[in-house]
């Protein structure tokens, strides 16, 4: 559905580089980086607000790089929403099939009065944006988006000014779209929890470069490089060399005293080492768990994150466990403990 081949776009503060891209037909695709990475500029060349230097943007099939953005036939969904605020929210969801003029007065106000239905934004037809709160708000510019029936939608931090229980319900809302109305959904974040719960693939950009492209169980389990491991989470990442690797399972030397087991398919060499800390499990007997990886450390410091706990040992290894383990282990600062983690839990990349 979406091609972007070899882009490059300089801003001379800011360059895009020989971005390539492939979104399929129907696919939630999110671009997922830190503030500053150049998501918002690849979501507005897709959209056709910028014209690359070079490289091609592909829109089913079609070549529309040096096509008007009005005509491409994306939906586009901002930040702040960009409501009209002397309109009301049934002349904002109406106003794109207006500008479209293939429909009659009537088709097109018992369209609005469907999506406006279908939102549960019925009872706000004639307020003004600048009354409504900002999931309300967000609402109306789905609405609005999804009225003129677009084959895409591209969304740019779409829920970063919400609060947290007004994220997880328009995370369903939007769902809920591309399931009822089989739209192709390029969601751009910096938001990592947005992006495993939203995406089915997932796109990580850093200064203007894609540098990965997978799976959300891809990414935030099985990155690239060390870089990225720490931009996705992964607090637990040590070098090692491979010393042995005997059908598949690889014997890892991560200092003098200590080794880590890991199913890689590398032989030898020097390696970075990852593991996630929700992927450890603390013991107070080594004999609590049959895990291949077993390393003991003092506990230093404890502290509760929400619904979990995170504890960091002395020997750099950090954790995340439940507040119901913390308890039954009756963890405290300075106590011996032993961190356990599969060969399976543990990703190995060249260092």
């Amino acid at each position: 559905m979406i091609v972007v081949k070899d882009v490059y776009k300089d801003w001379k503060e800011f360059k895009l580089q020989e971005i390539n891209l492939e979104v399929k037909q129907g696919e939630y695709f999110v671009i997922l980086g830190p503030t500053g990475a150049g998501k918002t500029l690849l979501l507005e060349t897709i959209a056709g607000f910028h014209i690359p230097d070079r490289g091609n943007v592909w829109l089913d099939g079609r070549d529309v790089t040096r096509v008007p953005a009005e005509k491409r036939g994306i939906g586009f969904i901002y930040q702040d929403y960009s409501l009209f605020p002397h309109m009301t929210v049934e002349q904002n969801i109406l106003f794109g099939l207006r500008m479209q003029k293939t429909s009659t007065a009537e088709e097109n106000r018992k369209r609005v009065k469907g999506i406006m239905d279908w939102l549960n934004i019925t009872h706000l037809a004639h307020r003004h944006p600048s009354t409504l709160s900002g999931g309300e708000q967000q609402k109306v510019a789905i609405g609005r988006a999804v009225a003129i029936e677009p084959s895409i939608l591209l969304l740019d931090e779409p829920l970063s000014a919400l609060d947290r229980r007004t994220q997880d319900y328009l995370r369903d809302e939007l769902k809920r779209v591309r399931a009822e109305f089989g739209i192709t959904m390029v969601h751009v974040t910096h938001d990592q929890t947005e992006a495993m719960l939203l995406a089915d693939r997932i796109a990580v950009m850093m200064r203007g470069r894609i540098v990965q492209v997978g799976t959300p169980r891809e990414i935030f389990n099985k990155p690239l490089n060390e870089e990225l491991a720490d931009f996705v989470g992964i607090e637990n990442i040590l070098s090692g060399v491979i010393r042995n690797n005997e059908q598949g399972l690889a014997e890892i030397e991560v200092d003098s005293s200590s080794a880590v087991y890991a199913v890689s398919e590398l032989r030898d060499g020097a390696v970075k080492v990852f593991v996630r800390p929700e992927n450890i499990i603390l013991a107070k007997h080594v004999d609590q768990s049959s895990a291949r990886n077993v390393m003991n450390g003092h506990i230093a410091r404890i502290h509760e994150v929400g619904p979990v706990v995170r504890v960091r040992l002395d020997n750099g290894l950090v954790a995340l466990i439940t507040r119901q383990a913390r308890d039954e282990l009756n963890l405290q600062p300075g106590e011996v403990v032993y961190a356990t983690f599969k060969a399976t839990a543990v990703h190995v990349v060249r260092a």
